[in-house]
């Protein structure tokens, strides 16, 4: 066991708190990290919270975590000390299932382990759950954790490995690319970055945003168009536009105003997680053969060709540096949408 300094919260209404917790004893096949920097997702927010239900505290989140190798396993070949390296949303997977064994460990049938607030496999230590990436140290099996490479900076590394793998995974998936027309709905801490990978991957890229507030950011982004989906003309311009469209907002949307502005056989991903179920009338999926789909995240070896494609790109995340104890504030700005585009934390003020 080693000891490791980490923000965490005691309850739903909790403040965050400097505390000491234990890692396990690095494995044969375990990787030891320093973390260097920690993004924070709203999905931090929710769990932190006990939004989603299930929370067990103290509850340390963060899944977008970056840092250097401290100490390897006695049978680890992937990754050496020193190595720059990253951990996403999973820490380990059954590695036996269909789609574990098709590279989706995101969809495990028997549970993916996911990196905080997820029950501790047995083998690895008995009971409680895992804690995340707010903290100064974290150890992981070497199958779960990432190559950084030198081409882009730890700190806009450190939110690709949620949003950034949030949204390579469904324009991989959906091909976007040349001669593709692609919207993305909502330009924030995920919107932002799908804007810029689906850029780099050749195609044609409009953002749909409430107001045109962030239209200069998302040309500088790399959009062709950028329209506000508050004016309701924008629903009759755009109709029948788009190849794919990546709704990455949680907002109870009109979803059906949105998949009318498809083309045949277009499709609508969504990754927000709206409280209200979808309404939607066969009629308007008939017509023009639309199809509504979600996604979730990607793969370790799909994780990892998101990374080495956004260090050939220059991709990085917009981000806000943040000390641990500034964590509470962050969290009402992100609730609030007052940042451009996502907060990372500067893992050596904790």
């Amino acid at each position: 066991m080693s000891t490791a300094t980490a923000y965490a919260v005691s309850a739903p209404d909790g403040a965050f708190e400097k505390i000491a917790i234990e890692r396990r004893e690095l494995g044969p096949h375990d990787v030891l990290i320093d973390v260097k920097y920690a993004g924070i997702c709203h999905s931090d927010i929710h769990t932190a919270r006990d939004e989603w239900h299930g929370t067990a505290y103290p509850c340390v989140p963060g899944h977008e975590i970056a840092g250097l190798v401290a100490a390897v396993g006695s049978e680890v070949t992937r990754h050496r000390v020193g190595d720059r390296v990253g951990v996403g949303c999973l820490v380990d997977s059954c590695g036996r299932c269909e789609p574990c064994l098709a590279g989706e460990q995101q969809y495990c049938r028997n549970g993916a382990v996911w990196t905080y607030n997820s029950p501790v496999p047995a083998e690895q230590q008995a009971g409680g759950r895992t804690l995340g990436g707010y903290s100064t140290q974290i150890v992981v099996t070497e199958g779960f954790v990432l190559a950084i490479p030198e081409g882009i900076g730890l700190d806009v590394a450190a939110p690709l490995l949620c949003a950034g793998i949030t949204l390579f995974s469904p324009l991989r998936h959906w091909n976007a690319g040349p001669g593709k027309r692609v919207a993305i709905i909502g330009m924030g801490g995920l919107g932002h970055i799908g804007v810029k990978i689906a850029a780099a991957m050749g195609a044609e890229v409009t953002v749909l945003s409430h107001s045109l507030s962030k239209q200069e950011d998302g040309r500088r982004f790399g959009a062709h168009h950028y329209y506000a989906t508050g004016d309701r003309d924008t629903f009759k311009k755009l109709r029948g536009s788009f190849d794919l469209i990546i709704n990455t907002v949680s907002a109870d949307l009109p979803i059906e105003d949105y998949l009318k502005l498809l083309r045949l056989d277009g499709s609508l991903v969504a990754l927000g997680l709206p409280e209200k179920p979808y309404t939607v009338r066969a009629s308007t999926l008939a017509g023009f053969r639309r199809s509504l789909s979600g996604s979730m995240i990607g793969g370790i070896a799909q994780t990892q060709e998101m990374l080495d494609f956004c260090a050939e790109h220059g991709i990085g995340a917009e981000i806000e540096v943040i000390a641990a104890d500034r964590i509470d504030e962050a969290y009402e700005r992100v609730v609030a949408s007052d940042v451009r585009y996502r907060f990372v934390i500067d893992a050596a003020t904790m």
